[in-house]
């Protein structure tokens, strides 16, 4: 399981500080192939939109058969395009138990190794942040069971309201020294502080599109990726919500920006 499949090469070389790509977050197969028909050159789920589906909370550790479900549709619909996923905390508060977890979810056969070549592990639930050292043993356990498998470490300190970047480039440190392939840093971060972690980390950064700095600004402060995260599944809801409210308003249906339904019926 040490070898890189095409996949998991691609999207390993996707990472390149200073050159950031976007990653758009799916969450059913639609989404997922729209995105790589615009030309994105890999794809990732939102744990938010696949929570949503069935009716879960986030982080509530309730997603992982859902979470399978897509991974599988979107690799036998998505062969060729390079495919993570967001997997919470690792669904288990132990690295064997996660471990296990991860092969749960993503194992296909002894010769094809896993479906994904990439997964986001996160060091909080519940908005609660657990210490450093319970995902630094996950990050290890993972990386020893899947070599090839670019475990992206998600540091939630900024998430939940902590505004301690010593707490963060310490966690850098740890993540990266337990083998992980990226750091993750979720949150409404300023350029300077992107520019602190990115100068601190020694494994590529990936933060979220934000709403105050554009592509071109974040490869400056040395991003090599750039997750949608949930953003893509919220706008898809806030526009279906502001249709429904324009017929309620007793006014015509709005579909001059809207995608037909041939569109979809012809996906693939």
């Amino acid at each position: 399981m040490t070898a890189l499949t095409g996949t998991a090469k691609a999207f390993r070389e996707l990472h390149v500080p200073g050159d950031p790509f976007i990653l758009p977050c799916a969450w059913d197969v639609a989404s997922a192939r729209l995105f790589a028909e615009a030309g994105h050159p890999a794809v990732g789920s939102t744990s938010l939109g696949v929570a949503a589906a069935i009716g879960a909370a986030d982080e509530d550790r309730e997603t992982l058969t859902a979470t399978a479900s897509l991974a599988a549709a979107l690799r036998r619909t998505l062969p060729d395009l390079p495919l993570t996923c967001d997997f919470e905390d690792g669904y288990g508060d132990g690295p064997g138990s996660v471990v296990d977890s991860v092969h749960e979810t993503f194992a296909a056969d002894p010769a094809a190794g896993l479906i994904v070549d990439g997964i986001n592990i996160q060091d909080s639930r519940q908005g609660r942040m657990s210490d450093a050292s319970a995902l630094a043993a996950k990050v290890t356990a993972i990386k020893e069971a899947f070599p090839a498998l670019f475990v992206n470490a998600r540091i939630d300190t900024f998430w939940i309201g902590q505004d301690n970047l010593g707490e963060v480039t310490s966690r850098i440190d740890a993540y990266a020294d337990a083998g992980a392939d990226g750091i993750f840093v979720p949150g409404n971060l300023d350029l300077e502080t992107i520019e602190t972690i990115t100068a601190r980390s020694r494994v590529p950064v990936n933060v979220l599109a934000s709403a105050r700095y554009s592509r071109s600004s974040l490869a400056e402060a040395g991003v090599a990726r750039i997750s949608t995260g949930s953003l893509l599944y919220r706008a898809a809801m806030s526009e279906a919500l502001s249709s429904l409210q324009i017929l309620a308003g007793d006014r015509p249906a709005q579909t001059a920006n809207v995608l037909s339904y041939r569109a979809f019926t012809e996906l693939g």
